[in-house]
Formats: C-alpha cells, sequence, structure tokens
C-alpha cells in the first residue's frame, strides 16, 4: 500500500479539482480552477462543459506533477461530481450540444407545476425518493430536447447521450469508449426507481425521454473504464464514483445506520444514513442512494439546501463588502449579538424541507447602525438555522437525535460558524483533519476497488477529529433565535 496512491477528480458547482491520496487518506497535493458561473436569466444556472473538461485536465496533471509520484503508481482514478447538473453530447463527436444546466437552475418550474397538477408526483417519489422539482436532472433533459433545434428528432435516432457531470467526465476521458454512471448520480436524475435499483419505463414515458440517451448504472466501485493516456502519458483505471454528497458520507466514514454528515459547499446537504432501508420522508426530505457496493444498497434521508457557501461568495462578489470568506470570521465575531438581522438566502428558491422555488432571497430586521459586520453573520446565521431546519424534519420522520454532525467542506474552516452551528442544533459538531471529504471519498471508492482496502472498515479507521465544537448556548436563546428565523422564512415564502 505505501506504493500505491489514489487521483480523485472533484467537480464541483464552484471549481474543479484533483488530489493525489495516500492509501492511509493523508493528502499529497491539490490543484484548483475556479469554474465561471454563467446567469442567462434570472433563475437560470449554466456551465461550458468544455471548460469543466479542460480544468479537469489540467487539474489532474499539476496535481500528480506536484505529489512527485510516478503515473504508473497510481492503483486508479476516484471521480465526484456535482449532482444533478446535466450534459447533452453527440455520441460520434463528443461535442456538447448547450451548457451543462446547473442543480441550481430554476428554467424547468413550469413543467414540474404542469405534472403536479396532473397529480403525478406522488408516483414519482415513491420510485425515486425525490420530489417533483427543477432541482434534478429529468425536467432539464426534457428542457434540452425541446429547445436545441432537432435534438429531440436525434436523441430518438440514437445519436445523442445524456449525463450528469460524472458520465461526461467518464466518456472525454475514456475517448468516447463508455458511457456510464453510478447508483448515486443516476438516483438524483428523477428517471431511477431506488428499490429496483434501475431506470424506469414510466418514468421516461411521464418525462418524455428516450432511454438510448441514459448511461449504464454501476456500483460506486466498478471498472468504469481506462482513462486514456493522453490524460497523463499512461492509460489509468477509473475505479470508483459518487455524487458530492454520497462521497463525501463515505469520506466521512458515515458507514453506520445513524450516522450523518452536513457538507458545507455552494450548498448544504446532510445525509443520514439509514442502512437497507429506504425511509420514506413525511416531511419533505429525500430519500436517496448513499452508496451501492457489491451489489448491495445503503439508504440515506437527504435534506438539500441549495444557498450555503454561495451566500458567502456572494457577499464577496455581489456586494462586494468582503474580499475574501476568511474574513467572515472576525467580522461574525465584532457583529453585534442581538443585532436582529436575518438572512433568508433564498437566491434560487428554497430547498428542503420547504420547497419553494419561486422563494427569493431577503434580508429582514436593517436598522440604521447595520452594518457589514452584521449582514455578514446573518449570512453564516442563515447556514445554521437551515441546517435545523433538516434537523427538525429528520426528527419529526423519526429519527433519533444523533449523538454528532460530522461535517466538511470549505465552509467548517470557520470556527465562529461551526461552533454557531452546535449552539443551534444543541448537538456537538466534530471537523476532521481532512475537511475536503468528498474528493476523499472518491479516493477510498477507488481504493476499495483497487483492493487497496480489505473493506469499509479500515475507512472507519482512517477518519481522524481535527477539531469538536460543542453547544454553549442557553436553550431560551437557542429557541428564541430559531423562532425568529421561522418568522423571516415565513415571510419569505411563496407556497404557504
Amino acid at each position: 500500500m505505501s506504493n500505491a496512491f489514489l487521483l480523485a477528480i472533484d467537480q464541483g458547482t464552484t471549481s474543479t479539482r484533483a488530489m493525489v491520496f495516500e492509501p492511509s487518506g493523508n493528502a499529497l497535493a491539490t490543484a484548483q480552477r475556479e469554474l465561471p458561473q454563467i446567469f442567462p436569466k434570472p433563475g437560470w444556472v449554466e456551465h461550458d462543459p468544455d471548460v469543466i473538461w479542460r480544468d479537469t485536465e489540467a487539474t489532474c496533471r499539476e496535481a500528480v506533477k506536484t505529489a512527485g509520484i510516478d503515473v504508473g503508481a497510481i492503483a486508479g482514478i476516484g471521480i465526484t461530481n456535482q449532482r444533478e447538473t446535466t450534459v447533452l453530447w453527440d455520441r460520434q463527436t463528443g461535442e456538447v450540444l448547450h451548457n451543462a444546466i446547473v442543480w441550481q437552475d430554476r428554467r424547468t418550474g413550469a413543467i414540474c407545476a404542469r405534472l403536479k397538477e396532473q397529480r403525478l408526483e406522488p408516483t414519482i417519489a415513491a420510485k425515486t425518493g425525490l420530489l417533483l422539482d427543477p432541482y434534478f436532472s429529468a425536467t432539464k433533459i426534457a428542457w434540452l430536447l425541446d429547445n436545441i433545434d432537432g435534438a429531440r428528432d436525434r436523441a430518438e435516432a440514437g445519436e445523442l447521450a445524456c449525463g450528469t457531470i460524472d458520465s461526461f467526465l467518464v466518456w472525454r476521458l475514456t475517448g468516447g469508449d463508455r458511457h456510464v454512471t453510478d447508483a448515486t448520480n443516476a438516483s438524483r436524475t428523477m428517471l431511477f426507481d431506488i428499490h429496483r435499483q434501475q431506470w424506469d419505463d414510466e418514468l421516461l414515458n411521464v418525462f418524455n425521454l428516450p432511454a438510448s440517451l441514459l448511461p449504464e448504472v454501476l456500483d460506486n466501485t466498478a471498472e468504469f473504464g481506462l482513462a486514456a493516456d493522453t490524460l497523463l502519458g499512461q492509460a489509468l483505471p477509473i475505479r470508483g464514483m459518487a455524487g458530492d454528497q454520497q462521497a463525501a458520507t463515505v469520506g466521512q466514514a458515515c458507514l453506520s445506520p445513524g450516522m450523518i454528515k452536513s457538507t458545507y459547499g455552494t450548498g448544504c446537504f446532510a445525509l443520514l444514513n439509514t442502512g437497507e432501508t429506504a425511509v420514506q420522508s413525511r416531511n419533505k426530505l429525500l430519500t436517496t442512494t448513499a452508496y451501492r457496493l457489491g451489489g448491495k444498497t445503503t439508504y440515506a434521508l437527504e435534506g438539500s439546501i441549495f444557498i450555503a457557501g454561495a451566500a458567502i461568495q456572494w457577499l464577496r462578489d455581489g456586494l462586494g463588502i468582503i474580499a475574501d470568506a476568511a474574513e467572515t470570521d472576525s467580522m461574525a465575531r465584532a457583529a453585534h449579538p442581538d443585532s436582529g438581522v436575518y438572512m433568508v438566502p433564498a437566491f434560487t428558491g428554497l430547498g428542503a424541507p420547504y420547497w419553494d422555488s419561486d422563494a427569493r432571497a431577503a434580508i429582514y430586521g436593517l436598522t440604521r447602525d447595520s452594518g457589514r459586520a452584521e449582514i455578514v453573520r446573518a449570512a453564516l446565521e442563515s447556514i445554521a438555522y437551515q441546517t435545523r431546519d433538516l434537523f427538525e424534519a429528520m426528527a419529526a420522520d423519526g429519527a433519533a437525535a444523533p449523538t454528532a454532525l460530522r461535517v466538511d467542506g470549505g465552509l467548517v474552516r470557520n470556527d465562529w460558524a461551526m461552533q454557531f452551528l452546535s449552539d443551534s442544533l444543541a448537538v456537538p459538531v466534530e471537523r476532521p483533519v481532512v475537511t475536503e471529504t468528498t474528493a476523499l471519498g472518491a479516493a477510498y471508492l477507488a481504493g476499495l476497488q483497487a483492493g487497496l482496502y480489505a473493506d469499509t472498515s479500515q475507512i472507519s479507521e482512517n477518519w481522524s477529529l481535527e477539531k469538536r465544537f460543542d453547544p454553549d448556548m442557553t436553550e431560551p436563546d437557542r429557541a428564541k433565535k430559531y423562532e425568529n428565523w421561522l418568522d423571516a422564512v415565513s415571510r419569505t415564502r411563496t407556497n404557504q
């Protein structure tokens, strides 16, 4: 094992990253490029797939060079990706027909509303574990076929391929040899029966989509194909793949029922491992595939928050009141603790447990003495309050109170935010030594397939705590702050 390494590709919403890991989970090198966001219309979000591809190539080469390792010592490539984001391309040339439609995009709200009027949501939810929302891939694919000249006819003729970012990257890495995905990414399309673990003909008919567009679905550990030697000088096997939140679940070693992690990146996603049971939420959470290993499916309850770190990015790029995210810790500490300022960051609608695609962001409670620090603090607080929304929904679904919350993602480096999160939840928050657990989870999956680990217990043994935040807020304060948050959300929602 000491002479074997793992290369992880982490293609996220705001950046593309490659990391080289030792089997111990130690990161040897990282290369990263920021991904430009494209906003053609209000509520629309796109990415350029060719930019994603070029950045993937560049970061892989840079990470391996920085690590100073022999390419031949790489036991496998693991891929993790922003989920639901959808790409359509030509099967012969690999040319993309349109920008990727990003998971945050809300353009298909009218399609979802029409299907709800036809009372199809219960059928969709029963099969997929998902709610009928523009968030997921199915309506994005339908929009592409209906809005690109000739696309539907070409799709019906079998000339086009469609997939999430993982599928697109494997297609490009293998020179068009493989059109595949994994069980976790498939489970986010709204076309995949998570109980039977296969594409569903009835759902394809609902969305009027030809099955020929879709990739083959494999376990999270599998032989996904060989990355051509044009990438790093010799062909390398792609052996692990998972959507970003499921990869983080593996990277956080939340591999037993009852364990929960929350990733704070562009959005915030909390996954509760429910084992072999696919728990059907009564409180607008999602039932999803946590991972599938050796043909055995493990499920999770998921709460999806659309805006977390993206709110901090907005403070930097939209308002210009910070120059760097690192400033937010000291600014939050400097803010008046009882300012009464609340931000509801519904820039692309509200996710779980509200699912209000028409809601838009708002800031409440501003007075003449409100300043930059108070707005920054409100943005950080909103992330904790949204996480509590998810915890309340999980508890209402019968989940036992967690003994701790494992956190990861760029935002968790902010000590003030993590302490406020613990205070808001009344639950200890655990930050691991390796906070880029999304990439780490992809590496672990590739390592499992490569035989570097006998089983998942070795992954659990690798997990290491860097810092624990214990709750230190009185219950009356906690209750009052959350009550004010719920009032702010109520004034923002459109679907009450």
